[in-house]
């Protein structure tokens, strides 16, 4: 199963940051945020990903194909331009870098690499967020459910919108964007190709708005509720505290050895 990942938007709150990088790209124990996000992934088995690129994506395509040279250990010999390689950290990851629009909103960007995941189901989550969520009893809840769409909520600490589910963990509302201390939109989707479908407007397309409102009213919107750790960095104040959390050797989302 394919992880497509957004990583194209402007990161405006982080405008210290973000004004020569993506959001993604910037650094949390010296590797980028979207580094953090796909070991997640890869620690539970999935390795292949899509990313989908806006703003500044020159900047991710560069550091992903430097990644072996730049963790390795070698010798250049000048003379004919020959590197052997001593010791290498490398992942085992097939990555598709797709450019989707400087100004694409979500669901356009989504919109966008459909013909990279065909007729099969996928995941989807932000580049700004991580998580100790286990992906395999994410991805076992939305097969048992048989919905188009399954969305991962979480307790959040304020200023994000809500998820209304039933006993069921079917969403009977979506709303985006309101002050609360109810289950918020915490990414970590996973998607049937149908939800295609529901991105109408091409790249002006918000995907939390149009396409999870209405899968929601069609009862195609399931939530899978994780109550361990989750943050989002949309602030120089959130990165900090994440800096802060890996620095400690506490971050509670390396999941991975």
């Amino acid at each position: 199963m394919k992880v497509v990942l957004l990583a194209g938007g402007l990161g405006t709150r982080l405008n210290e940051e973000t004004q020569v990088k993506p959001k993604p790209m910037v650094e949390i124990g010296g590797r980028p945020i979207l580094w953090h996000i796909m070991k997640i992934y890869a620690h539970h088995g999935f390795t292949e990903f899509v990313i989908c690129l806006g703003y500044k994506s020159h900047y991710v395509k560069e550091w992903f194909s430097d990644y072996f040279l730049h963790n390795s250990d070698f010798t250049l010999d000048m003379k004919d331009n020959t590197i052997t390689y001593h010791k290498t950290a490398e992942e085992k990851w097939k990555i598709t870098f797709v450019d989707t629009g400087h100004l694409t909103m979500t669901g356009g960007r989504i919109k966008r690499i459909q013909e990279h995941i065909g007729n099969e189901s996928f995941m989807m989550t932000y580049g700004d967020g991580v998580a100790d969520i286990d992906i395999k009893k994410l991805v076992d809840f939305h097969k048992k459910g048989k919905r188009i769409a399954t969305i991962t909520s979480v307790l959040p600490e304020g200023r994000f919108g809500t998820i209304f589910s039933d006993k069921d963990y079917l969403v009977t509302s979506f709303s985006e964007k309101t002050d609360n201390k109810n289950r918020v939109n915490g990414g970590f989707f996973v998607f049937e190709p149908k939800v295609f479908d529901y991105i109408l407007n091409g790249d002006e397309t918000i995907f939390e708005k149009g396409p999870l409102e209405q899968l929601a009213k069609d009862n195609q919107l399931q939530a899978y509720h994780h109550d361990g750790f989750w943050k989002p960095m949309d602030t120089l104040n959130d990165k900090n505290k994440l800096e802060e959390m890996w620095n400690k050797g506490g971050a509670p989302w390396k999941i991975w050895d």
